[in-house]
């Protein structure tokens, strides 16, 4: 299979280029060449927001490209000036008009599309993907649209599926600060069964919407995973939700957060998504604890700052206003 890549030299698409090119596709990647393209592609220098981005790559008809952009201008100038017989387009489950449900399906309502080329910044993020969705399934080829829950394993730069491993391995006392609603569905895909999936979906020319993700699992397990990978004998410590709001303490994401938990039940739903047409076009993950290992062994060599979770300070500054009292 002759496959394109559209980046390729970033998480999810560079693990999608080595993932084909193990299985003995020729590859190509296509992006600005700020990062090193992996071994075995061909490499093409292309700017994705110049109108003639792509012209390197004219003339040349692929089986399958795949694509990743949250712009919905770069997606319309590919779809306009490249020739493909299959598309797969890795979306996410932002897309959704509502997360209230756990586990909703692919025929759930979405957001409107973003009116315009340009996603100016996260607020649209859903919406500019509804858009790159739209652009893709009126390709007039087939095309495999793919909603992705939230990516976890080594290179996670947010750190979002890093945080409570790593927390575990390296508390600042006998407990850790964990929010107290241990029921809040969580779920997670690893990043190399997402792409090794994405290049079979090429391979196949899946054809349709399908949401991909892990199983649905309470954070209380998630938990006990991560302190089990690393054999940490320190104890949760359940705070609860307006005691956590009070310190500055926020879910998901972002400085001073506890990640994969929500405090909206308006959210509730958000990081599920029912995989039913996926698991049975062939997504395979692997158990939570392998993918928790691995990302731990990224968390200890990682040289960037963390985007999620506490740091030392703020961890000690939670347990120390939310001790028990005698």
């Amino acid at each position: 299979m002759r496959l394109l890549v559209l980046g390729g030299t970033a998480w999810l698409g560079r693990s999608v280029a080595q993932a084909a090119v193990g299985r003995g596709h020729d590859v190509t990647c296509a992006a600005r060449g700020s990062a090193a393209p992996p071994d075995g592609v061909t490499f093409v220098v292309a700017d994705r927001d110049d109108e003639s981005g792509l012209a390197a790559l004219a003339g040349t008809r692929w089986d399958a490209v795949v694509d990743v952009s949250r712009q919905p201008g770069q997606v319309r100038r590919a779809v306009r000036d490249l020739e493909t017989a299959h598309w797969v387009f890795v979306s996410t489950g932002n897309v959704y008009a509502g997360f209230a449900a756990v586990e909703q399906g692919e025929d759930s309502p979405r957001r409107a599309p973003l009116d315009g080329d340009v996603m100016a910044d996260m607020e649209t993020y859903g919406e500019a993907k509804v858009a790159c969705e739209d652009t893709v399934m009126a390709s007039g080829t087939t095309a495999t649209v793919v909603r992705c829950g939230l990516i976890a394993g080594p290179g996670d730069a947010s750190g979002r599926s890093g945080y409570w491993p790593w927390r575990f391995a390296h508390p600042v006392g006998d407990e850790v600060v964990v929010p107290d609603d241990l029921d809040f569905p969580c779920a997670l895909v690893d990043v190399r069964d997402l792409a090794a999936w994405l290049v079979t979906t090429a391979e196949r020319r899946l054809d349709g919407v399908v949401n991909a993700t892990g199983p649905t699992t309470p954070l209380r397990d998630v938990l006990a995973t991560a302190a089990q990978v690393c054999g940490s004998r320190a104890r949760p410590r359940p705070v609860a939700a307006e005691d956590l709001r009070a310190l500055g303490v926020q879910g998901w994401m972002g400085p001073a957060s506890l990640p994969l938990w929500i405090d909206d039940p308006q959210w509730r739903g958000f990081a599920t998504m029912d995989t039913t047409r996926a698991r049975a076009a062939g997504l395979v993950t692997r158990p939570l604890e392998q993918t928790l290992r691995d990302v731990l062994a990224f968390e200890e060599t990682r040289a960037e700052p963390r985007r999620a979770g506490l740091t030392d300070d703020e961890e000690r500054r939670v347990l120390a206003a939310t001790e028990p009292r005698p």
